[in-house]
């Protein structure tokens, strides 16, 4: 067994390191040095081909890409396989076919690949005096060909990773067999603690690219990470930050002041968008926080957030020319000391750190990002069945079933103002006509959770997670909780709606909002906030669409956005323009609608809609046949494309209002 404790200490470590970090004065990229290993199994992996006509050949080029993995200074185990195969191709691939028999005792095919290398030798090793077919080289060739099961065996690797673990897994000079069973056994439980860590998995998937093997048993992982323990560990261990703010005052200051940190932040090229978006998290959540907390709580992984305010405190300390902590105090925490004060995070939370702004860029951040919110104008009920046109009765069922539900949908014909509706209720629920709190989006075929909620997008020559406008919004909704937020989605049955929503399906149940599921994508919690509403508008009259998902169907109260010509905004509307023609030609579409209500081919979510004729402070006869020739009949003609006698009888009443 390994202590959990001492790995775990070293993992905060090695995922802090995992990208770059400062070794013996220089800059060491340890993703963009190391990831030739995964790069090596991929490659393998195409090109092996054990019965390939050309055995020798086919080996070389699968062995192509391991570079120092079997070559290393007096020892050249690539080389002396790669001839023998070519001085005698059938030996070697039944060596190869033997050592890859899965039936067989590892061990054993090992020892048997390591002897009949020996008789190699003598038949066609010349003047070599080794043929380095050892355990280290046959391990690799193994991991090579089921790297969801091998590693890389290394005594010397071994016995450090042991001893720094504090395990009780022996290994003795010589033991072979023993040494292969225990190595097997310590690698494995360590590989089972790193696919626990989350953290971990994604940051290592954040920087897997297409030309590397994506390792989904982290088997690959687990040689690099013993890699890191062994050669690594020792000079990287943590500053001593104890229980207190680290560093004190007295020993070390940046000495920028609130008025230098406000003209910083108003820098572009000293905080750019990304940093920007990075100190507000700090500052929304309290002013202190570990990464792992940002990223449970924004998105990303914890080392998006390190490494942004590393290079944020690179170009801060460039622009400033202000002190640098003394590296024998911090060496590690450098950068990190000129924004911030830290100290360790719970012992549960081995090698973890809390963060907290420091006192003047806390201040410069009110002071320059959060200034008080604007005045906006008040939005009452009285004032959305001014503009709306419906009746009280209707507006008060309305906003009891969204505040209720959580969920609403806004059904009915084109026209009948569902979207001018959407916002006006939620103005009318905050009581102010803000914005800010609300999202607007419009769904369409090709929209995806991938654009909703999260999806990894291309990013250079990799792939980056990127967040939906969904999950941003979820997070804004979250930083307050006091305040309603409202989520717009126009044609939401134009989506695939269980493709878009996925888990979410649960999650913006009301009996579910604020309950936490595991997301498929960072593996990180996430909960839809009770303080956000879901309004939808669906046209009812679009027969070429899908009806919604039943299951969907179930999260979400349906509304019909009717006609509002009786209302008594509309008719003061109506009344304001004083048009006798209007008035006519309002008088029949009300007749047509009842027609089309009793029609049983439609229905009255087909029903002509009132907005037609809105939005006027004049009415003109040019305005009003033009919303009969190029609004009304065009619709009609879609509704009875086979009844010309219905349809003519119609275009003859609209437009013989303009003749009499």
């Amino acid at each position: 067994m390994i202590d959990r404790a001492k790995l775990n200490d070293v993992l905060a470590l090695y995922k802090r390191d995992f990208v770059s970090f400062m070794w013996n004065g220089k800059e060491y990229t340890w993703w963009k040095n190391e990831q030739y290993k995964w790069k090596a199994v991929k490659w393998f992996q195409e090109h092996w081909d054990v019965n390939a006509e050309n055995f020798a050949e086919m080996l070389k080029a699968a062995l192509s890409k391991t570079s120092n993995l079997l070559v290393s200074v007096n020892n050249f185990p690539r080389g002396m396989i790669e001839g023998f195969a070519k001085s005698s191709p059938e030996e070697v691939r039944s060596m190869f076919i033997d050592l890859y028999d899965e039936g067989k005792d590892v061990y054993e095919r090992i020892n048997a690949f390591k002897q009949q290398s020996a008789v190699m030798l003598k038949k066609y090793g010349g003047d070599a005096k080794q043929h380095y077919q050892y355990e280290n080289a046959i391990c690799t060739y193994l991991w090579l060909r089921y790297p969801d099961k091998y590693y890389i065996y290394k005594y010397s690797i071994l016995q450090k990773v042991s001893e720094i673990l504090a395990s009780d897994y022996h290994f003795k000079q010589g033991a072979y067999a023993e040494n292969i069973r225990n190595f097997l056994k310590m690698y494995d439980e360590i590989s089972a603690a790193l696919k626990e860590d989350i953290e971990l998995v994604d940051l290592f998937k954040a920087n897997l690219t297409d030309s590397c093997y994506p390792d989904p048993e982290l088997k690959t992982l687990t040689i690099d990470f013993c890699f890191y323990i062994a050669n690594f560990y020792e000079e990287r261990k943590a500053p001593p930050f104890e229980n207190e703010w680290f560093p004190d005052p007295a020993v070390y200051t940046p000495n920028i002041s609130v008025e230098q940190w406000n003209a910083l932040l108003c820098d572009p090229a000293v905080f750019d968008e990304n940093s920007l978006k990075v100190i507000k998290a700090f500052y929304e959540v309290g002013g202190a926080a570990t990464c792992s907390e940002l990223a449970e709580k924004y998105g990303n992984n914890p080392m998006h957030y390190s490494g942004i305010v590393s290079k944020l405190a690179n170009r801060v300390q460039k622009a400033t020319n202000c002190p640098m902590i003394p590296e024998e105090l911090s060496e590690n925490a450098k950068w990190w000391t000129i924004l911030f004060l830290g100290k360790r995070a719970e012992k549960e939370q081995q090698g973890v750190y809390i963060w907290r702004l420091r006192d003047e860029l806390k201040t410069a951040i009110k002071e320059s990002l959060y200034n008080p919110e604007p005045a906006y104008s008040v939005y009452t009920k009285a004032d959305f069945l001014s503009e709306v046109y419906m009746t009280e009765e209707r507006y008060d069922a309305l906003s009891g079933v969204l505040q209720n539900k959580l969920n609403i949908i806004l059904q009915g014909a084109p026209g009948v103002g569902k979207t001018f509706a959407a916002r006006r209720l939620a103005w009318s629920i905050m009581g102010e006509k803000n914005d800010s709190r609300i999202e607007f989006v419009q769904f369409h075929q090709n929209y995806s959770y991938e654009d909703f909620m999260m999806g990894y997008k291309p990013a250079g020559d990799s792939f980056e997670l990127k967040y939906g406008i969904f999950y941003r919004f979820c997070q804004k909704a979250q930083n307050q909780p006091d305040k309603p937020f409202f989520f717009i989605i126009d044609e939401i049955n134009r989506g695939n709606m269980s493709k878009i929503f996925g888990e979410l399906l649960m999650l913006i149940e009301k009996d579910y909002r604020g309950t936490k599921a595991t997301l498929a994508y960072n593996g990180m919690p996430f909960s839809v906030p009770k303080n956000l509403y879901i309004i939808g508008m669906m046209n009812t009259a679009d027969r070429s669409l899908a009806m919604i998902d039943y299951a969907l169907r179930r999260r979400f109260s349906f509304f019909d956005i009717e006609p509002g010509f009786d209302s008594h905004g509309f008719l003061a509307y109506q009344n304001s323009l004083n048009n006798d023609t209007l008035n006519a030609l309002i008088a029949k579409v009300k007749d047509l609608n009842n027609e089309i209500a009793l029609d049983k081919s439609l229905g009255k979510g087909f029903c002509i809609g009132h907005s037609y004729f809105c939005g006027r402070t004049n009415c003109t006869e040019e305005w009003l046949r033009a919303v009969v020739d190029y609004d009304i009949l065009p619709m009609l003609r879609e509704y009875w494309f086979d009844e010309t006698n219905k349809l003519q009888r119609w275009e003859n009443i609209l437009q013989g209002v303009f003749q009499s």
